[in-house]
């Protein structure tokens, strides 16, 4: 497990980064907060360890930074702020705990240890979800829900669309729509592909929501989420 820890305390990086280590964790430091928004967006972290009082970017700025790009990484806040107010004020910009300094090192161990339980069942219940703005797939219902209200889809529609939210924002084309929802002996030269697509539009993209389904002139098509 790699975790990255966001403080520039020297003194309290090191007693955390040794007492981890010698618990099995890897740890990254960054010691401020110009180094830290580039390591968050640099890979995906099992957890982030963060500071609020740092000396450029403080913490509050990072969580909101951070929910802002969709990282949704389990974050404890580590603060010497233990007003109640500190406390709700971060976890209402993101964080998922918050533990309060001074602190052993067992106890920010217990707590690193039921955030990754959480974030592990979180990601097991909703693994067999695929989301695209507020379009949500199930697979084991082969259900399909754009606002909440159910759109009922042939298994050919389902397929396709399944196929667009798994690769998300990449333009497919209509040669590997075709492979990959119908099968690689079927006709090319066919319009099939072209059809589906507006069969899915027609029950996905309808008046008052966000057109996702985007045609790519030449290339094929893809499906992409209002940034």
């Amino acid at each position: 497990m790699e975790l990255l820890l966001i403080e520039d305390n020297s003194r309290i990086s090191e007693f955390v980064i040794k007492g981890l280590e010698e618990s099995g964790f890897a740890v990254v430091l960054a010691d401020n907060g110009v180094e830290a928004r580039r390591l968050i967006g640099q890979k995906e972290w099992d957890l982030i360890l963060l500071d609020i009082m740092l000396p450029d970017i403080d913490g509050i700025e990072l969580l909101q930074y951070t929910r802002y790009k969709k990282i949704q990484t389990p974050i404890l806040v580590i603060s010497a702020l233990g007003d109640p107010d500190d406390k709700i004020k971060a976890l209402d910009y993101g964080a998922d705990d918050y533990l309060t300094k001074p602190f052993l090192l067992r106890e920010l161990i217990a707590h690193i240890n039921a955030l990754t339980r959480r974030a592990k069942l979180k990601y097991d219940e909703s693994s067999d979800i695929l989301e695209c703005d507020n379009l949500k797939i199930y697979l084991d219902r082969h259900r399909v829900e754009r606002g909440g209200k159910e759109i009922r889809l042939t298994l050919q529609e389902f397929k396709l669309l399944r196929l667009l939210i798994e690769n998300e924002n990449k333009v497919l084309s209509r040669t590997q729509i075709l492979d990959t929802v119908w099968g690689v002996n079927y006709d090319t030269n066919t319009n099939v592909v072209d059809v589906y697509i507006s069969y899915l539009r027609n029950k996905i993209d309808t008046e008052g929501y966000t057109k996702l389904i985007k045609t790519i002139k030449g290339r094929g098509y893809m499906i992409q989420s209002q940034e």
